[in-house]
């Protein structure tokens, strides 16, 4: 944190510091130094200029946060490809071409009573089964498809197995001899149809007679005799306990839309859980321990956005804490100067969040992490100012905070800002559109708005709020660099 501190005291260069140079006199300044002290510290802490640059970084910071919550959250996958990469097109072709989008699954966790009516009607969509059931809000919620993202009705193993197993239809027969499965295909005098046609025979099956037949249909292939046949649909869908007679958990499957955004992938995921609820609430499965919850392959990577403001905010506000703790301390137990350092570092990041709107650069773990970056980056810009401005000896705030600048502002911007451009510009050239976006952007913008920050704005709020002078500070200060060149600028 003091690095600058020491190449002032060992007669370092600022840039190649591992150069020494002999002491020099108070005539030979160097020229940015002179610059510092002489032009620009004085001109910013002139009367009229102080209340512009609070007006102009004020209204940065309303800006930022008015556009505060417009911030995209998400990754577009496209951003992994390099620009001359042939996935790019096969991204696009997805996007033009396809009528849907990926699978869900809604799935019944174990527990469910499969047998009863009362367990079929809450999950079936036909006739008889409840309005609010399993199969008839995935129904409805497809004919709001711009809103939910779920592009059809979903296939439903249960009707289709109370189709199979009717007695009008040829798909569920057994050999009269051996009672075992008789393939729709197969064409033999012996075979009889499952169930009676009796008014009885008719009805849904349930209790033993459900679960009896249950394991015929998910072995039957489909045919041009029987098209109902469970194995192909859903051989796969339906687990079968305790040596068939029992059902576990079951899933229920449709589409999403074309999903082509981040955004739409997160609606998609977040509209699909929604509706998971809302049916585990219907049912009542919650109060019996088991739950519907969805699945599609893409929700492992899309989930994270769910939170992700909320853990932003918490990271953020942890690095913060870290910053003003170890501030604190290193500062001399200055609670106040800490605190400037922390209101300085909020609005760089405040401001960042406004970058990232104007810059298209939307919210995910990647630029999370250089946010947070951004955090500690800033320290360098705002805490030798402060530390300077608490140990001059000047009467005046403004005096006080001219003295700092003129003494630390060319170190800050030759040592900090500068020496930070040479790795970035580096970024520019990459082929990655990840390393062009939250790379080289990102840490554009956390140096122009740092230096903006630590070389114009913090000057002039110290001007106005700074802390008051340390004595003890100071007196320690001249002991320290007694008969070095860091003595001179500390008179």
């Amino acid at each position: 944190m003091y690095c600058v501190l020491h190449l002032l005291q060992s007669n370092r260069m600022d840039i190649v510091c591992c150069v020494k140079q002999e002491k020099v006199g108070r005539h030979s300044e160097e020229l940015l130094f002179r610059g510092f002290k002489n032009v620009y510290a004085p001109f910013l802490l002139t009367n009229w200029v102080r209340p512009t640059v609070i007006s102009v970084f004020v209204g940065l910071l309303s800006f930022s946060i008015a556009v505060l919550n417009k911030v995209e959250i998400g990754l577009n996958q496209s951003y992994s490809m390099p620009d001359d990469s042939y996935v790019l097109h096969y991204f696009e072709s997805m996007a033009e071409f396809l009528n849907a989008g990926p699978p869900v699954y809604f799935v019944i966790e174990e527990g469910h009573n499969y047998t009863s009516l009362e367990g079929q009607n809450s999950v079936c969509g036909g006739i008889g089964c409840n309005n609010d059931s399993l199969v008839q809000q995935i129904y409805t919620a497809a004919l709001l498809d711009n809103y939910t993202r779920i592009g059809f009705p979903s296939s439903s193993w249960i009707d289709d197995y109370f189709d199979w197993v009717k007695p009008q239809s040829s798909c569920c027969r057994l050999y009269n001899t051996s009672e075992t499965f008789c393939n729709a295909s197969v064409v033999n005098s012996s075979c009889v149809h499952c169930r009676p046609l009796t008014k009885e025979g008719k009805q849904r099956p349930y209790g033993e007679d459900f679960m009896t037949f249950l394991p015929m249909f998910l072995a039957d292939n489909p045919s041009p005799k029987c098209g109902k046949g469970g194995h192909a649909a859903y051989g796969s869908a339906v687990n079968l306990l305790d040596n068939n007679t029992a059902v576990g958990a079951t899933y229920f499957m449709t589409f999403h839309t074309v999903l082509k955004t981040s955004a739409d992938y997160i609606a998609a995921a977040e509209n699909a859980h929604s509706l998971a609820a809302n049916i585990t609430e219907s049912m009542g499965t919650s109060l019996k321990g088991y739950r519907v919850f969805p699945y599609s392959v893409f929700y492992v990577f899309y989930e994270q956005y769910f939170t992700i403001v909320k853990d932003t905010i918490f990271n953020i506000c942890m690095s913060l804490g870290a910053v003003f703790i170890v501030t604190t301390i290193l500062l001399g137990c200055e609670i106040w100067s800490a605190a400037i350092v922390c209101i300085t570092i909020s609005m760089i990041i405040t401001n960042m969040f406004g970058v990232m709107w104007l810059w298209n650069i939307s919210l995910n773990a990647v630029s999370l992490v250089n946010l947070v970056m951004c955090c500690g980056i800033s320290v360098e810009f705002c805490s030798h100012i402060v530390r300077a401005f608490s140990v001059s000896m000047k009467k005046t705030r403004v005096q006080r905070a001219e003295e700092a600048l003129a003494n630390m502002g060319s170190s800050v911007f030759s040592g900090i800002t500068l020496t930070k451009f040479g790795g970035i510009v580096i970024l520019a050239f990459s082929k990655s559109q990840i390393f062009q976006i939250f790379y080289f952007r990102m840490y554009l913008a956390i140096v122009l708005l740092g230096a903006a920050h630590g070389l114009v704005f913090l000057p002039v709020l110290l001007s106005y709020i700074g802390p008051p002078m340390n004595k003890g500070k100071v007196f320690a200060l001249h002991n320290h660099y007694k008969g070095t060149e860091r003595e001179r600028l500390l008179k």
